[in-house]
């Protein structure tokens, strides 16, 4: 049994009830995310918080900004518990704005920036929304007051710089208060709004300092955006949590990434495989000084093996770490230790500490180790349900846990392995055929940078396996791509047809693979 004992030293853990369920916590905790900002400033208010461009700020001088930020809020009237939607790209600003939200207790709604007119004026009235920050070119798609009467007071943030009001003490919040809105991919409807609370972000953001080793040493690369759980919590909160500093990347570009790392000296990421796979295609991985660069984390996919193998040529004290969460889980749902990755590279993790996983099947009962269902994950990072939507809460969430809609197992020794979502499972002829299954292989042929695996519907055997790749600097050999995968896979689980595109494959605001656009 792989258990995190024997990797790391685990602080106390102790059994608390919250929400209604019973869950390991870390005795040890701040109260809140703005609890975590303080004993940061307190700790180390000389160091840096913040690189962007050529623009830092210390920990002390964020601080100053957040605070004049709140009080400019409390000035246009939002009060402890009021919604508030953050419309910003990557940039300091979504960290002011997010954190001065903290200090007055008030709720961040955080969306992407790619969120289109409609869906963006939807998520306002349902949380109903008293105000929005957003970036200055994105105003055309902000809902009038018709479209989003709720809506008290909408601030371009050029306009944050000219902010400021009388003095305002930070609000006492509970940890079981909501402390942001992130709503869900909605592939198939409305999207859901997750109520991250205090505790579940605070948890989430010690099992990555725990797992990653982070110290305030550490200098982290958000290279995802913001407003996704990932960059929110595995990359914000965690570093704000140990007082490290987080240089952010405006919009991912490999060739100017690459060069990023190597000036700003980055010690952590947590990218998309894709991200590493273009990457790799860079020559300047190989000749800048990458030595910083310790812990690369990745999640969506377990990391095709040439990649891990060429990632460690290339960067030889790079480990690669696999990760596995949700908006649900507030991220963090497993997390492989350091170092073994490369040896169970088709797991994607042990649970972490605080989290249990059990295996169901569809009538809810617990199923062999190994054995194959549904995965429903629980603990203090469990978010306790969705915004004003109990229809929802009530079918996610069931046995003090969430129903996560992915196929996996865990073994005897507590690796976790996702197979597929549940909707994304293929049936052909009566043969299941796990889309991710395929699609690891696919992402082993060299110079694919992004696979995708979706059923075509067939009159005879019910759906056939059609491929998707995006392979930008690989010439479209489809005949070579089905004799890889023959030789790795069963007969009925080779693409029948492979489809090369010349542009990313297509995804919603929250960076999820759109499989119904490539069906279609």
């Amino acid at each position: 049994m792989i258990v995190w004992k024997d990797h790391l030293t685990l602080p106390a853990i102790r059994s608390e009830t919250h929400f209604g369920r019973t869950v390991r916590c870390f005795a040890d905790r701040p109260a809140s995310m703005y609890q975590m900002l303080e004993r940061a400033v307190a700790r180390e208010p000389d160091r840096e918080a913040i690189t962007f461009n050529e623009q830092r700020w210390t920990y002390a001088q964020m601080e100053r900004e957040i605070t004049r930020i709140a009080r400019g809020f409390a000035a246009h009237g939002l009060a402890q518990g009021q919604r508030a939607v953050v419309f910003i790209s990557n940039r300091p600003e979504f960290l002011f704005t997010l954190y001065a939200l903290q200090k007055l207790g008030a709720i961040a709604v955080p969306v992407g920036t790619r969120e289109q007119g409609p869906g963006l004026a939807y998520i306002v009235n349902q949380c109903g929304a008293t105000g929005i920050v957003f970036d200055d070119e994105l105003a055309d798609r902000i809902p009038s007051t018709d479209a989003a009467p709720c809506l008290g007071w909408r601030l371009p943030v050029s306009a944050l710089a000219a902010l400021d009001g009388p003095v305002v003490a930070a609000a006492v919040t509970r940890e079981e208060d909501c402390a942001c809105i992130l709503y869900t991919s909605g592939t198939t409807g409305h999207p859901k709004g997750a109520m991250l609370t205090h505790l579940n972000v605070v948890h989430s953001a010690i099992h990555y300092e725990i797992a990653f080793k982070l110290t305030s040493a550490d200098r982290a690369a958000l290279a995802v955006p913001a407003s996704h759980v990932t960059g929110l919590v595995a990359l914000i909160a965690a570093m704000v949590h140990v007082a490290g500093t987080l240089v952010m990347v405006a919009e991912f570009k490999a060739p100017a990434f690459v060069e990023l790392m190597a000036s700003e000296k980055i010690s952590y990421s947590l990218m998309v495989p894709a991200m590493y796979q273009l990457c790799l295609l860079q020559p300047s991985l190989r000749t800048l000084d990458l030595s910083a660069w310790r812990v690369g984390g990745y999640g969506g996919a377990p990391m095709p093996v040439p990649t891990v193998q060429a990632l460690a040529q290339a960067v030889p004290g790079l480990t690669l770490v696999n990760c596995y969460g949700s908006t649900e889980t507030t991220s963090p749902a497993t997390i492989m230790p350091l170092g073994l990755s490369a040896v169970y590279n088709d797991s994607v993790g042990i649970t972490v500490p605080c989290a249990d996983i059990r295996v169901i099947d569809d009538a809810g009962n617990d199923v062999p180790a190994g054995s194959s269902g549904e995965l429903l994950i629980s603990g203090p990072m469990v978010v306790p349900g969705y915004w004003d939507n109990p229809e929802a809460t009530a079918k996610g969430f069931i046995d003090g846990g969430w129903r996560s809609g992915d196929l996996g197992s865990v073994d005897k020794l507590g690796l976790v392995r996702i197979f597929d979502r549940i909707k994304d499972m293929i049936n052909r002829g009566g043969f299941k055929i796990y889309s991710v299954e395929v699609e690891n292989v696919l992402m082993a042929v060299p110079g694919v940078v992004e696979a995708a695996v979706v059923g075509h519907p067939c009159e005879v055997l019910g759906e056939r396996v059609h491929a998707f790749l995006y392979a930008p600097a690989t010439q479209a050999d489809a005949d070579a791509v089905r004799a890889h995968c023959a030789a790795r896979l069963a007969d009925y689980k080779v693409p029948e047809k492979v489809i090369f595109v010349d542009k990313p494959l297509p995804r919603n605001a929250n960076g999820k693979l759109l499989k119904r656009a490539l069906r279609a």
